[in-house]
C-alpha cells in the first residue's frame, strides 16, 4: 500500500518549486507567476485536489450508495434530503437508509486517508 502512496505522489510538484530562471538568473517558482495572495492560491489548490479525490472515491461506490450520497448531502446541486426522504425515493426503511450511509461514509474515510 505504501508503494502506491508514493507512486501518486511522484507526479505532485509544489507551488514553491523553481520552474526556471529570469534574465537576472533568479530562480521563477509557479506561485511568482500565478501573481497572487500566496494563501489563497494555495488553498485553491488544495480545494480542487480533494475535490479530485472525493469524485474519485465516488465513482467506487455502488450505485445505490452513491444515490444515498448525492440525495442525503445535496451533491451534484441537488437539495439534501432527510433519511426519510431518501427511504421513500427508494422504497427502504429509514433504519436501513441510516445503516448503509454509515457503511458509506466508514468506506469514504478509509480510501480518503
Amino acid at each position: 500500500m505504501h508503494f502506491r502512496a508514493t507512486k501518486k505522489n511522484r507526479s505532485e510538484s509544489y507551488l514553491q518549486d523553481p520552474i526556471g530562471v529570469d534574465k537576472e538568473g533568479n530562480e521563477i517558482t509557479l506561485l511568482d507567476i500565478l501573481g497572487s495572495d500566496s494563501n489563497m492560491v494555495i488553498d485553491q489548490v488544495t480545494l480542487s485536489i480533494d475535490k479530485d479525490k472525493l469524485r474519485r472515491v465516488i465513482k467506487t461506490l455502488k450505485p445505490r450508495e452513491e444515490k444515498i450520497l448525492r440525495w442525503r448531502f445535496g451533491l451534484s446541486n441537488e437539495k439534501a434530503l432527510t433519511q426519510k426522504e431518501v427511504a421513500e425515493k427508494l422504497g427502504i426503511s429509514r433504519s436501513y437508509v441510516s445503516r448503509i450511509e454509515k457503511r458509506i461514509l466508514n468506506k469514504m474515510g478509509e480510501l480518503l486517508s
